[in-house]
């Protein structure tokens, strides 16, 4: 009788804090949010349907559209999405009053690391901390490690060109030998681990992504990088929008879905790939080795004084670097890839900048010759508008006295956001927003369009990465485009695309063949 008692409690409790208590605040409404459009009937009573939304695997798209009606938009009961430009300097920019959310709290381990860290006060310290490694003066000292990586990418490549294709047809199945989304993930995560760790893992040479795991007990096993990276996202981008019962989803889907049962485990061998890069590394600098590299800067400052940083925030740091370090390169280089092959009149223009800068003897584009190079450039800020890698409103909190975001005062400890993929389909800002025109970006239009450009986010809180992003894209982007042709499986492929914190697309199968000045040569 107890345990029937107890049940029904039970229930009434969770119908009362889930149907209840959000009804009865939704109408109240103290934070004035109900006149804002909601994304969904239920927005502005529950998270659920933007979890709901991230399921279906393109959360973002759907705001974009529920905008095209209002320039701000009630994604959940204490969360806001903005639309409008103004709106990227009032929650990112250097003076904004506005902080990181709850977001990232609820994901962090049981140290922040640079990207997670709400606290102001913290964040400065590591960025001073890491922003020399991070300097664009100190790319001349990671170029030949990416020259390195790239040359190897080119071995690879050479090995599995084809004949060239004939004019006016499609590649057969068989002459599709390049997977471009792997191979430009391959190398984004070997780049950062040289450029990072001073470690080799050899993917480009074997063409997998096999690496080292390691558990809390200090049991070691092989898994696939990607894999583990890719669950890990997968999962706590579906869940996280509650930040309250963040947990309790943890646990229940562990419990109830062989699904998240199996990207929960990998999830804890993505934590052990990073423990064991970090426990690497470590032994290398206890065995007296003296290392160039980002781990250095964590380990001491320019002087040699000691960071003296707790374990847990230096495995932190190697998290994020090999996470944010590789995944959205890697997503930005095959996007620029794909738009270029869709739209071969760009791709002309590029490869006559390209070849006017480049001996056709070099088989890597040195950093100093394409740098400056204007289209390039062109090219590969309008991928990043159009297809942005990190794709999702990233949430700031607002103070406990409020804030003004677009000409409205939000009330205080709200989560108010703007997604890049919404901030670069503005027409007001970028006419033909759908169009993939590089020329957008040349000359002094050109310069103006920077403060609306937030790929890499924006402020204080923005990418402190970039600078090694863009010195991996164009050594890669000038390589490949300078020695190969590319064909796409036929006119109107597609890649499929998956948004969890990036919008991550699907294979990219690509026939290769030498260009024929080289062929000839």
């Amino acid at each position: 009788m107890l345990g029937v008692a107890a049940l029904v409690s039970s229930i009434a409790l969770t119908l009362c804090y889930f149907i209840l208590v959000p009804f009865i605040n939704y109408f109240r409404d103290p934070k004035g949010l109900r006149k804002y459009p909601k994304l969904s009937f239920w927005s502005g009573i529950s998270d659920l349907p933007f979890i709901y939304e991230s399921h279906r695997g393109f959360r973002s798209n759907a705001v974009l559209k529920a905008h095209r009606q209002s320039p701000v938009v009630r994604i959940g009961p204490n969360a806001l999405s903005f639309s409008s430009p103004k709106a990227i300097k009032d929650i990112y920019g250097h003076n904004t009053a506005c902080t990181k959310d709850l977001f990232y709290q609820e994901l962090a381990g049981s140290h922040f690391h640079l990207a997670d860290v709400i606290d102001k006060s913290d964040h400065a310290r590591k960025r001073k901390m890491l922003s020399s490694a991070y300097a664009i003066k100190n790319l001349e000292g990671w170029e030949h490690k990416v020259a390195d990586m790239t040359g190897r990418m080119i071995r690879a490549f050479d090995a599995r060109c084809m004949a060239p294709l004939v004019k006016g047809q499609d590649p057969s199945q068989q002459d599709l030998t390049v997977d471009y989304r792997m191979w430009s993930n391959l190398f984004t995560v070997a780049a950062i681990a040289n450029i990072g760790l001073s470690e080799d893992l050899g993917f480009l040479d074997r063409g997998d992504d096999l690496i080292t795991s390691e558990a809390a007990d200090g049991t070691l096993k092989q898994v696939h990088f990607r894999e583990c990276l890719s669950a890990t996202a997968w999962a706590q981008s579906n869940l996280v929008w509650s930040y309250s019962w963040y947990k309790r989803f943890v646990t229940l889907s562990n419990l109830v879905s062989p699904t998240y049962r199996q990207k929960w485990r990998l999830n804890k061998d993505w934590d052990g790939i990073v423990r064991n890069r970090a426990t690497t590394r470590f032994k290398r600098y206890q065995a007296g080795e003296k290392l160039d590299d980002f781990f250095t800067a964590i380990l001491h400052d320019k002087a040699g004084t000691p960071n003296n940083l707790e374990w847990g925030e230096m495995v932190a740091e190697v998290s994020i670097m090999m996470n944010a370090g590789s995944d959205t390169t890697a997503i930005a280089m095959n996007n620029v890839m794909f738009l270029l092959l869709k739209h071969p009149a760009c791709l002309n223009k590029l490869r006559e900048e390209l070849d006017g800068a480049l001996d056709d003897d070099e088989d890597v584009a040195p950093y100093d010759k394409v740098k400056h190079l204007p289209y390039l450039r062109a090219c590969l800020d309008e991928s990043m508008r159009l297809l942005p890698p990190t794709t999702f409103g990233l949430p700031r909190r607002t103070p406990a006295e409020g804030a003004p975001v677009d000409g409205d005062f939000i009330a205080g400890h709200t989560s108010v956001s703007i997604s890049s993929y919404i901030a670069h389909r503005d027409p007001t800002v970028f006419p033909e927003p759908e169009q993939y025109r590089p020329e957008r970006w040349l000359g002094d239009a050109g310069k103006e369009l920077q403060p609306y450009f937030i790929a890499f986010s924006a402020g204080a809180r923005g990418c402190i990465g970039r600078n090694i992003s863009y010195l991996e894209q164009m050594v890669v982007l000038a390589s490949l485009l300078h020695r190969y042709e590319f064909a796409l499986p036929h006119a109107r492929w597609e890649p499929t695309r998956r948004e969890n914190f990036n919008l991550s697309p699907g294979p990219m199968p690509l026939k290769i063949w030498k260009r024929k000045c080289l062929s000839d040569a």
